[in-house]
């Protein structure tokens, strides 16, 4: 029913750099969605079309039809035009049927399976000149054919808003876990996801016990007085900083309210944090000790079955990790990782120069901390310069919402119980 399918002679022409250049066009110039772009084609010169054109000169209304690669993908020739069509590809030449209706046809389910059907299974799939011949088209008569089209360019709108509506929707439904997580862990530093209990210890006593338990020492002269000692008071409820005796508002540092049985709090004044072990690539060995880096961090947990560096040297005390520290990525070369965590599961680590450890009786809590949009929107606000980190200052000064001890543990089983639920209904 087509009144010519063919190639042109199968011969690669040189690119032409001169003026007046015949474009040479092949499946790569094709849009995404429709047309060609003559422009930044390929092209071939006057000596080159002549001599490839003689089996046969593509034209307007012809169909091109790749026969390999994006096979089937086919555009039609709206420019009035001298051109040529890779061998790669047929041209489809239409006259005494409706030229839309071939495109619409070939567009088809009903085309693809014709398609599969004919493609040599080679090392280069394709579709031979022949077999496009043979291939089965359903057709009306004219005037049907005609109005088929018509329809079609009718519906097509509907339907490409269809399609961008169902991408958009697949991406939400992909994005929504995520998005929904992120949510979650906002409620709970904010105290929104669980219920207040007035029987609770306020926080401010947990913290007037842990700066006890801080001072202890020092009273004993067993450590020196650190350099600086934090203390955030509320007054007429504006949050205040004491720092070595000096009082400043932090009102602009606050990014929300909490609970009154709650405090904000620094880093550093809850924990201690360490940075990891240098060793030289001599220091590697067979047998020794783990050191733990960022691709031991999955999903939140510590994975020692792959990637694992052991190093045959005497640990320093603060390179050592114990179960419970909290693992944090702490430089990486992408600057989402940093940051990442895991709680860590035993004794008998050491950590990377790139990763820190926090200990501190609350890391279930912090570690959740860590993962929610207050940490990283936070973390993206410091990080200013070219290397993605946080350095150890930068993590000790880090402001944290601290509820009591209980409501902290509520907080995780909440968060917990509300991701495995999550998970469950994801993999269904």
């Amino acid at each position: 029913v087509c009144q010519e399918i063919s190639d042109i002679d199968h011969k690669m022409p040189q690119e032409y750099k001169g003026k007046n250049g015949i474009p040479y066009i092949s499946p790569k110039d094709f849009y995404d969605k429709n047309g060609i772009d003559f422009a930044n084609a390929k092209k071939v010169s006057e000596e080159d079309y002549f001599l490839l054109s003689k089996k046969f000169a593509p034209q307007k209304n012809d169909i091109i039809f790749p026969r390999y690669g994006t096979i089937g993908v086919v555009r039609v020739i709206e420019e009035n035009i001298k051109l040529l069509v890779s061998y790669s590809c047929a041209c489809i030449r239409v006259e005494y049927i409706n030229m839309q209706y071939v495109v619409a046809y070939l567009n088809s389910e009903l085309a693809k399976l014709e398609i599969k059907k004919y493609t040599n299974k080679t090392t280069q799939p394709n579709v031979g000149l022949k077999s496009i011949k043979k291939f089965i088209i359903p057709l009306p008569p004219l005037n049907e054919q005609k109005r088929i089209v018509a329809k079609i360019e009718e519906l097509l709108p509907y339907i490409e808003q269809y399609a961008e509506k169902e991408e958009k929707l697949t991406a939400l439904h992909q994005q929504f876990p995520e998005q929904l997580k992120k949510s979650i862990l906002q409620a709970a530093i904010q105290g929104k996801l669980t219920e207040q209990n007035p029987n609770d210890e306020p926080a401010s006593a947990l913290i007037e016990r842990i700066k006890a338990e801080k001072l202890r020492p020092i009273a004993e002269k067993k450590l020196k007085k650190p350099k600086v000692i934090s203390e955030i008071i509320m007054r007429d409820n504006l949050p205040y900083e004491i720092v070595n005796g000096e009082e400043r508002c932090i009102a602009d540092e606050v990014p929300f309210e909490i609970p009154e049985s709650w405090v904000w709090v620094r880093l550093g004044e809850i924990g201690e944090t360490n940075i990891g072990l240098t060793y030289n690539p001599s220091d590697v060995a067979s047998d020794g000790t783990i050191v733990l880096r960022s691709g031991n961090i999955q999903d939140g947990k510590i994975d020692v079955s792959s990637d694992i560096v052991k190093v045959n040297l005497d640990i320093p005390e603060n390179k050592r990790c114990y179960k419970n520290d909290l693992l944090i990525c702490a430089r990486n070369g992408s600057k989402k990782l940093v940051g990442k965590a895991a709680i860590i599961d035993k004794d008998g680590y050491s950590f990377g120069a790139f990763m820190a450890i926090f200990r501190s009786p609350f890391n279930k809590y912090i570690y959740y901390y860590l993962s929610s949009p207050l940490f990283r929107n936070d973390f993206d606000g410091i990080n200013t310069t070219t290397i993605n980190q946080i350095t150890q200052s930068n993590l000790n000064n880090r402001l944290i919402p601290l509820p009591s001890l209980n409501e902290q543990l509520r907080i995780v089983e909440k968060i917990e119980t509300l991701f495995s639920t999550l998970q469950n209904l994801s993999q269904k």
